[in-house]
């Protein structure tokens, strides 16, 4: 499915109506003729984050051609400037310092992994640049170059064990790929655990794209946890969840809580080998709302029926709309005045209502926890009030 469009993502695209100025004083200059203004697009279209990261590129093109089509931003069109990590931290950072530096673009749209964001934060840091991120992340950050999007870990990490802990039982095993994310998470989620009585029975890591999970499994089995609690991301969840049903794992005779798995990624892996099984996210295709039946309609009309919808997606479909709205209350595109004028903007986006703190650059989210389906959508089995952002919670 992102072979088809890859040819296509890799490419500037001129989609309508909508413009942006000079990034900053730092990087003084016209950003593009007075009709337009450059963004960038920053996500891997290879590799093995792909099947995570590529249809975001979709979503965030979407939002970008609507706002051209209702007139653009303060009355320029905007032009996209995609460009791949690939799946690589020193490509992430090399194709951020283009578009920043050569490019010249006002603001990017960009990152999922935590590599891929702390490879790139020093470089908008240093330029002065405007990144918003869309992806659900452990926290323990706040820097004055991004706008984070997603869920920081007490909207859902820690929520996430709050209700496992209730209701699913209190041993768990904890299992991700090896980089910062999933362990720094695991990290939160061990005190998490600890603090409301619970045990962890078993941890492990594995590589980026790691494929032979039968060892882990086999320790899986011996522990016998109440719940695994799962950080894998990327390509390696194709083949722990087909190993794991292979094994006799699944939905009837265990509790499994994937914290990067949404509609997106299970398109990839199989609904069959993950009917049943849990996701915490901020949304999920299946809501029933205004905003996300137009936002869902809008998407299948551009993409075609068969393609579904994720977290991110959405996170970053609403970080566009969000940029495009401070940039409008600011009325300039200086990344210091967007940065100042973001402050509690609200936004009826498709997870519903969102705000943006005050000060920590985090949105005020919903945490779901959902079951999935054998048609591969979600249901909701618990929805939270909407929890303040706090990217430095004490446990």
């Amino acid at each position: 499915m992102h072979k088809q469009r890859r040819g296509f993502l890799k490419k500037a695209v001129l989609l309508g109506a909508a413009s942006l100025l000079p990034l900053a004083a730092s990087l003084s200059g016209p950003a593009l003729a007075e009709e337009t203004v450059k963004v960038g697009i920053l996500h891997s279209l290879t590799g093995t984050v792909a099947i995570s990261e590529a249809s975001i590129v979709d979503a965030e093109q979407l939002a970008i051609a609507e706002i051209n089509a209702a007139g653009g931003v303060l009355g320029r069109t905007i032009e996209a400037i995609v460009e791949d990590g690939a799946s690589d931290w020193p490509t992430y950072a090399e194709k951020a310092r283009k578009l920043l530096e050569k490019d010249r673009v006002a603001v990017v749209f960009g990152g999922y992994t935590s590599a891929s964001r702390k490879a790139i934060l020093p470089v908008f840091e240093r330029n002065k640049g405007l990144l918003y991120y869309p992806t659900f992340y452990e926290g323990l950050e706040r820097s004055p170059a991004i706008m984070y999007t997603g869920q920081e870990a007490s909207q859902q990490t820690i929520a996430a064990v709050d209700w496992l802990m209730e209701n699913k039982g209190k041993s768990v095993y904890l299992i991700g790929s090896d980089y910062i994310w999933p362990r720094t998470t695991n990290r939160i989620s061990r005190a998490a655990i600890g603090k409301r009585g619970g045990s962890v029975v078993g941890e492990d890591y594995f590589p980026l794209g790691h494929i032979e999970f039968s060892s882990v499994i086999n320790k899986i089995k011996a522990a016998k946890p109440d719940i695994i609690l799962s950080t894998m991301v990327g390509g390696s969840n194709v083949a722990f969840h087909k190993q794991l049903r292979a094994a006799g794992i699944d939905s009837s005779n265990q509790t499994l809580l994937a914290l990067a798995i949404s509609e997106e990624e299970i398109t990839g892996i199989g609904a069959e080998n993950l009917e049943g099984f849990l996701t915490c996210m901020s949304y999920f295709q299946s809501l029933q709302n205004p905003a996300n039946e137009r936002f869902v309609k809008a998407f299948k009309a551009r993409y075609g029926d068969n393609r579904v919808i994720g977290d991110t997606m959405a996170a970053a479909y609403t970080g566009v709309h969000l940029w495009k709205q401070a940039v409008e209350k600011a009325g300039s595109f200086d990344v210091p005045a967007v940065i100042a004028a973001s402050s509690g903007l609200v936004l009826e986006a498709p997870e519903g209502e969102v705000r943006m703190h005050e000060s920590n650059h985090h949105l005020w989210k919903r945490t779901r926890i959902g079951q999935i389906r054998a048609d591969g959508q979600i249901d909701v089995i618990h929805e939270s009030d909407p929890i303040e952002p706090n990217p430095f919670p004490s446990l």
